[in-house]
């Protein structure tokens, strides 16, 4: 903790200082962080807990570390098994003849995607407004039970108009809980630590596609039972699971690190010496969480300055551009293998290697981008990856090459997704907690509609090879690699200018600026003393 102390005791000095004095101990932040020194707002729910000079051993932080792992962190990941369970269930229904029991063509199931995108997005601002008014422990559970509920009422499904109401209502219910639980965690983590967090957060993706695979290819063996279809079985368990564990989640979540006591934990996680390091060392690597509190409301001032900041536009078309390739590969999986002549069974059992190997990759990717403080070039890795893949589906030839086909589809959808890092990159360069919740809501918005399009990309005319729409995912491929080193470029041009003008600040004005309370919010990652993460 030699550094933060030191950051700490340069910034309390006595501006009155001369400059000669100043010149040996005045602290260029770099990219961080404002002085840690000065006090968080009043409304901040671990004010009591702020000591400045507080000091603390490696090994307690990483206990402190390890609790919120093992308490938020993996219940959090729970929750998001319960969000992709219900949203990724209808890719394994369709090994059971749900389009044909249902008299829907494949491209009513796409325009059945899109309005459940349309609903999602819809509903990313007003829940991220509703998160920030009524707290995360409420909010969060309440939307898991309403999609819970949505999710079983499927199985009742006997239209196409069925099929598309049910649609809007999941993909309304669910807009919003991602940002509003990765907002949660980083109150909880500082901005080193996110993005393997994350990464193990989306991993949970992958472990539900495992599942629900593993889950899927038995229960849909339950057709018949009871005159019903095997899909009806899987909307009506899954959807129950996922009611069951919202309730759990509503008793156990808690309001805020300091306030972790709840109905089924009813002692706190940390003791009083830890909810000092946990709120300190949070602080210290960014001063903005003290600004804000969790309840503090979200105004149109804030989305205002968000989509204002010229820094945030390059990832905004990153957002849509990036996960198109692989998007309509992952889709038509299970269809895909049933077309190539694989059994109900073996359809979603061939879909786990995919699911396995994207946890390998991410995780990979994630924890070296950390590891380096690297972002564009990991990203640019997991773009790079699926474009020579796209290529070579695209000069398969058609017919027979069943397991061919089945390998380059595996390694697309097991590409090394990259969405953990650019939010965490988007999070370390906002700098202020309510433009972060924007950004991180606009973002997501935004990956929708770029999964909207994505989508629509694979048409029944194109079928069963889809080499036009191939030829589509090439080149919006080669759109994401310039977009990403764009984005670098920009980012590393916007240092440069602040670089020059900290530099022509003499020590005492360094200081002085660093300790301006009036400004620091207002000024955000405008200010000369932050620096981009790229």
């Amino acid at each position: 903790m030699g550094q933060a102390d030191e950051d700490i005791e340069t910034s309390a000095r006595p501006r009155s200082v001369d400059d000669e004095t100043l010149k040996d101990v005045v602290v260029d932040v770099g990219r961080d962080k404002l002085s840690a020194a000065l006090p968080p707002d009043d409304k901040y729910e671990g004010k009591h807990r702020w000591n400045p000079l507080a000091t603390w051993t490696p090994e307690e932080e990483r206990t402190v570390v390890r609790k919120a792992d093992i308490f938020l962190m993996t219940w959090l990941c729970v929750m998001f098994f319960g969000l992709q369970l219900d949203r990724g269930n209808l890719s394994n229904a369709l090994a059971d003849d749900f389009l044909k029991d249902m008299g829907m063509t494949s491209d009513q199931y796409n325009n059945g995607n899109t309005i459940q995108l349309l609903g999602f997005m819809a509903m990313e601002f007003p829940v991220q407004f509703i998160t920030k008014r009524y707290g995360f422990r409420r909010v969060l559970p309440i939307m898991m039970f309403c999609w819970g509920v949505v999710s079983f009422s499927q199985a009742w499904m006997k239209s196409v108009s069925a099929f598309y109401v049910t649609r809007a209502l999941i993909g309304a219910c669910e807009g919003g809980f991602i940002p509003g639980a990765i907002l949660y965690a980083t109150y909880f983590y500082t901005s080193a630590e996110l993005a393997v967090r994350l990464a193990v957060f989306w991993s949970t993706l992958n472990v539900a596609r495992v599942i629900s695979a593993l889950l899927a290819a038995g229960i849909l063996e339950m057709r018949g039972i009871g005159g019903h279809p095997g899909w009806f079985w899987l909307f009506l368990l899954e959807g129950l699971l996922t009611v069951l564990l919202s309730i759990i989640s509503f008793l156990y979540l808690p309001s805020s690190p300091t306030n972790t006591t709840n109905i089924l934990c009813p002692k706190p996680w940390f003791t009083e010496r830890q909810e000092v390091i946990m709120v300190n060392r949070i602080l210290r690597d960014d001063p903005a969480k003290g600004l804000t509190a969790i309840y503090q409301k979200i105004t149109w001032q804030d989305v205002k300055r968000t989509w204002k900041d010229p820094s945030l536009w390059g990832f905004f078309f990153i957002g849509l551009v990036a996960y198109i390739p692989a998007t309509p590969v992952q889709g038509y999986l299970t269809l895909t293998l049933r077309r190539l002549g694989f059994s109900t069974f073996n359809s979603n059992m061939l879909t786990i290697p995919s699911a396995v190997l994207q946890i390998v990759t991410m995780l990979a990717v994630a924890r070296s981008s950390d590891y380096f403080n690297e972002r564009t070039l990991h990203c640019f890795f997991g773009e790079f990856w699926v474009m020579p893949l796209l290529v070579a589906l695209i000069t398969l030839p058609d017919g027979g090459r069943e397991w061919s086909r089945f390998t380059l589809v595996t390694l697309i959808s097991g590409y090394p997704y990259f969405h953990p890092i650019v939010t965490s990159w988007i999070s370390e360069n906002t700098f202020d907690v309510r433009k972060r919740a924007v950004a991180a809501a606009t973002y997501n918005v935004i990956v929708q509609i770029g999964s909207l399009i994505g989508g629509q990309i694979y048409r029944a005319y194109d079928g069963p090879y889809y080499h036009q729409g191939n030829k589509v995912l090439v080149s919006i491929c080669a759109l994401s690699l310039v977009a990403f080193l764009a984005q670098r470029q920009f980012l590393a041009h916007l240092n440069k200018k602040k670089e020059k003008q900290w530099e022509s600040m003499s020590p005492a004005e360094k200081v002085v600026y660093q300790n301006d309370v009036a400004e620091r919010e207002l000024e955000g990652n405008k200010r000369l003393d932050f620096r981009f993460v790229y």
